[in-house]
């Protein structure tokens, strides 16, 4: 098996990098939490207390990080200086797609092969080893990262060079938020129409009104399969993410010259929710902003 060192163990990582351990790699962890780092640990990864520690040794590097500037941070402050000639660097944070590439084409000088590999699926997929992986790069780093991806996921799929798993990352999040907001606000307007939310479901489920954010992830509880809104609109994917990742679509719908007034409109729903106090909750929360 292999040697991955993994930096960024919050409510995502935390979960992937069990289960690289659990599928038999060793994996070297690195978190400013010292709570993340003892699930860690338990888990069954060598948890270690500076992230030089966590990547020289290493055959692959696997990041997941909050933004842009702290994957740009950790490569240039720690991976390039402490990273074997060779090694795989695959980072599933979202970002910004000019620093994904940028990051890339630094790695590349220094004799390293980046991927971009952003994923869907939220904490539970992350947990299940079932997220979906989007991944940028070369064909040969692509191969290198595909198996290492498999044993966090159930889908891994190439969507070009570098750059491009996180162009299709922020466009499927765009598609997402806008459709979980108009979810949201057909389920607010049944109600107040006097429609039964499950016999709704029932016929919209079956009909043309039926979308991922339905019937996998319905915001009304009680109403289709488990999901956060069973539990207080608690986990998931957070509003507040959500809101970062529509505006990063928004910033690259804007240098590239593409107009995108739904997903204007979306981002404006979430702003609004998060800047109310969203509190930590799932994004499809913004269903009691609306009722």
């Amino acid at each position: 098996m292999t040697t991955i060192g993994f930096i960024g163990l919050g409510n995502m990582g935390g979960g992937m990098a069990a289960n690289l351990a659990k599928a038999g790699h060793t994996v070297i962890a690195f978190d400013l939490s010292g709570e993340a780092l003892a699930r860690a640990g338990a888990a069954g990864c060598t948890p270690v207390s500076d992230p030089v520690q966590a990547v020289s040794d290493a055959d692959v590097i696997v990041t997941m990080l909050p933004a842009g500037k702290h994957v740009a941070s950790v490569y240039n402050d720690t991976v390039f200086g402490a990273a074997k000639n060779g090694t795989l660097l695959i980072d599933c944070s979202t970002i910004d797609v000019d620093t994904a590439r940028d990051v890339a084409a630094a790695a590349k000088e220094r004799g390293l092969v980046a991927v971009d590999a952003p994923v869907s699926g939220g904490i539970a997929a992350a947990n299940g080893g079932t997220l979906t992986f989007m991944v940028g790069g070369s064909s040969g780093g692509f191969s290198r990262a595909e198996p290492i991806l498999a044993d966090m996921g159930k889908a891994v799929i190439h969507a070009g060079d570098n750059g491009a798993g996180q162009a299709a990352k922020i466009c499927n999040n765009m598609l997402l938020g806008a459709t979980m907001a108009a979810t949201c606000e057909t389920f607010a307007l049944a109600k107040k129409l006097g429609l039964d939310l499950q016999t709704f479901y029932d016929i919209s489920s079956k009909a043309s009104g039926q979308s991922w954010s339905m019937t996998s992830y319905c915001p009304v509880p009680g109403v289709g399969p488990s999901s956060p809104a069973d539990n207080g609109y608690a986990g998931g994917f957070a509003a507040a993410l959500m809101l970062k990742d529509m505006r990063l679509a928004l910033e690259a719908a804007k240098a590239n010259g593409a107009r995108v007034p739904m997903g204007e409109r979306a981002e404006a729903i979430y702003a609004a929710f998060v800047e109310a106090d969203a509190q930590g909750l799932d994004f499809s929360a913004i269903i009691t902003a609306l009722e």
